[in-house]
């Protein structure tokens, strides 16, 4: 028993009755034209049938296309779909404002699907050794800084800044090279007695734990840090953790592909 069910036309039967109605050819004329009767191309284009190979460059001859378009692939020389074609020819039909809103959504739609490529970076200022700073603002810091790419992770979507541990003045916890990442103050509240954070004494920066009657140090062969009220010292922020360099760091592909996406004009 025949089976009813309506066959989905291939690529080929598609197109060619896309270009035969692009080309206002009746049914007939084209099968003239490549010597075939009856309901030949209608069978073609309604999936019940398809031409044989002999037929196809007859095909392609008398709808002026060439084969890649005939089987609706992109030809490797031009590279352009059937669809793409016809997207291209709708653009040059367009009033010149027109143009200029699909260019804006092109461009949008490009930034969303190039994000989607791009593990989530953010970018902090890594201040390159100590910090200076004198009497006057404390959070105008006149050392060099250099941008820091790193992957989002809860404590890196809070911290302002990163900066190098100098010294063995806090181990066993911080390290001579660790990198920091530090919540500047007033980001985050005043520190409580227990908290580490990054001070401004004088013209140095260092990593210590605050107390009430001082800036402790974990290494018990540095004394605590006392201060009267003329000292110049500063509070910049409380560290909120350590960067482990094999995890956080961006790679040099991703900072290269982050970069190139939000330096986009």
């Amino acid at each position: 028993m025949a089976s009813n069910e309506k066959k989905t036309p291939s690529p080929v039967c598609r197109s060619i009755k896309y270009y035969r109605e692009k080309l206002g050819l009746e049914q007939k004329e084209l099968g003239k034209r490549v010597g075939v009767v009856g309901n030949s191309i209608s069978n073609w284009e309604n999936g019940r049938s398809r031409p044989d190979v002999d037929t196809l460059p007859l095909l392609c001859k008398a709808l002026g296309i060439t084969l890649y378009e005939l089987f609706d692939i992109a030809d490797p020389m031009l590279r352009y779909t059937k669809r793409e074609q016809l997207l291209l020819s709708d653009y040059r039909s367009l009033e010149e404002d027109h143009k200029y809103v699909v260019d804006n959504t092109i461009k949008s739609l490009k930034y969303i699907e190039e994000q989607k490529e791009i593990p989530k970076i953010r970018e902090l200022i890594h201040y390159s050794r100590s910090l200076a700073a004198g009497i006057g603002d404390p959070t105008e810091f006149e050392e060099s800084d250099e941008p820091i790419y790193l992957y989002v992770s809860p404590e890196v979507e809070r911290a302002d800044c990163v900066f190098t541990v100098n010294g063995d003045s806090m181990e066993p916890v911080y390290h001579s090279g660790d990198l920091l990442l530090v919540q500047r103050y007033p980001n985050c509240p005043k520190p409580n007695p227990g908290d580490i954070g990054a001070f401004i004494v004088g013209n140095e920066t260092y990593v210590k734990q605050y107390q009430r009657d001082g800036l402790h140090s974990f290494n018990e062969n540095y004394d605590t840090m006392t201060f009267n009220d003329w000292d110049n010292v500063f509070y910049i922020g409380k560290v909120i953790g350590v960067i482990d360099e094999s995890e956080d760091l961006a790679s040099k592909r991703d900072i290269e592909k982050y970069i190139s996406v939000n330096n986009r004009g």
